[in-house]
């Protein structure tokens, strides 16, 4: 079967935040991640099923379940996970605050690689500790080392930062939002190692994991050695994937019971333990019988970047897009322009949206290492994508910056 991501679909008077949180009807927006596609005709008919029986009480948590998130990651992702290392909870966001919450003290230090996606920040201020940037090398030329406009892992500063007596965690981000990157086994491994050494514990959002492109395969953190997978927790969630984060569900996956009995005391301590009658429906209607769907839709995604891709080349030469390995996110260094506006990329964004009638994320929004950039949600029709385009090379072009 055949599914059209081009055709429109009317969000805007749903209450979506997407569309609603705009000041006036006419912004397309084009940046919180959320696509702009009905979720696939399995999940919708799952979910008409479970409404037409009429009663929405409190919800168990079925063992097909746990099934369905067993087979999809050994069929899609060669990682065997065992059931009772599953824990539910009501998203990705949540289950980052309540591993933080069960694994530190206040006052303990947690490291990111920077930019990286900005409820990082929120969660681990919120469980009283601090954060520690370790800016990704960027690439903005090309390389030996690395394409154009890449970022790679600064290993000497990730050891340094790790090292600390008040380390307790790193906040990993695989994929890598907004980077786009989809980190090697190698890479992985030497992360591992390095937390290893140093007595961290991996936390590793996971939640892009089911867009990668050209070939290449995600590699799950816990999959590239047994000691990696005993020393991370795993947050996952079929809601990015399939269009379903207003369902609120996600999966923390953890070997090690000591660990999982303090994070499900953190899930019950910060009451976030309890789903909807419609997220667990969904998510095994999802990972049971999605999956062409969502090939696809990453098929579309990735001619909306090329797309993307070809419009900044004919119409803002300087900009330069990270490569798309992962996500549906284009990260694109616009500092050149920037500069010659007298804008930073906050400013520029808040501009964008009032006066050219589009809206992107402000590269600031994850960490300082984002100034000079925004973030274009690619996951929509790709006419909706161009018109926001234009909107903003118009802004942007010669005409204002001459």
């Amino acid at each position: 079967m055949n599914y059209d991501f081009d055709k429109p679909i009317t969000r805007r008077g749903t209450g979506c935040v997407k569309w609603d949180e705009m000041p006036a009807g006419d912004v397309i927006p084009l940046w919180v991640a959320d696509m702009d596609f009905p979720a696939a005709p399995a999940i919708r008919r799952a979910m008409q099923q479970r409404m037409d029986h009429g009663v929405f009480g409190y919800t168990m948590v079925q063992p097909g379940y746990y099934d369905a998130i067993v087979s999809w990651f050994h069929r899609r992702h060669a990682w065997d996970i065992q059931r009772e290392w599953i824990q539910y909870t009501t998203g990705v966001v949540p289950a980052i605050s309540a591993v933080i919450r069960a694994m530190t003290q206040p006052g303990d230090e947690v490291v990111v690689l920077t930019p990286v996606y900005n409820c990082f920040f929120s969660s681990i201020r919120n469980q009283g500790c601090r954060t520690v940037e370790v800016p990704l090398t960027y690439h903005g030329q090309s390389s030996a080392a690395a394409a154009k406009g890449s970022y790679t892992i600064d290993f000497d500063a990730l050891e340094s930062a790790l090292a600390s007596d008040r380390a307790r965690l790193l906040l990993f981000c695989n994929p890598h939002n907004p980077a786009a990157r989809l980190w090697t086994r190698d890479e992985l491994l030497r992360v591992s190692r390095l937390c290893l050494d140093h007595g961290v514990v991996v936390v590793s959002d996971e939640i892009h994991c089911e867009f990668t492109y050209c070939g290449q395969r995600y590699q799950p953190f816990a999959t590239v050695s047994d000691e990696a997978r005993d020393n991370s927790v795993i947050c996952t969630a079929a809601s990015k994937a399939f269009n379903i984060a207003g369902l609120q569900t996600a999966n923390i996956i953890c070997t090690r019971p000591e660990w999982r009995q303090k994070i499900d005391r953190a899930i019950n301590d910060m009451e976030i333990c309890d789903l909807n009658p419609f997220g667990p429906v969904a998510l095994e209607a999802a990972y049971n019988e999605s999956e062409a769907w969502l090939d696809q839709l990453n098929d579309h995604t990735y001619r909306c970047y090329t797309a993307l891709c070809d419009h900044l080349a004919a119409h803002l030469p300087e900009a330069v897009v990270t490569p798309l390995e992962a996500t549906y996110l284009a990260w694109v260094n616009v500092s050149p322009y920037c500069c010659r506006l007298g804008l930073d990329s906050r400013r520029l964004c808040e501009r964008l949206r009032a006066e050219a009638r589009v809206a992107l994320s402000a590269g600031t929004l994850y960490g300082t290492a984002g100034e000079g950039f925004v973030r274009v949600n690619m996951a929509c029709p790709q006419p909706q994508l161009m018109e926001g385009l234009e909107r903003m090379t118009r802004f942007m072009g010669a005409d204002k910056i001459s």
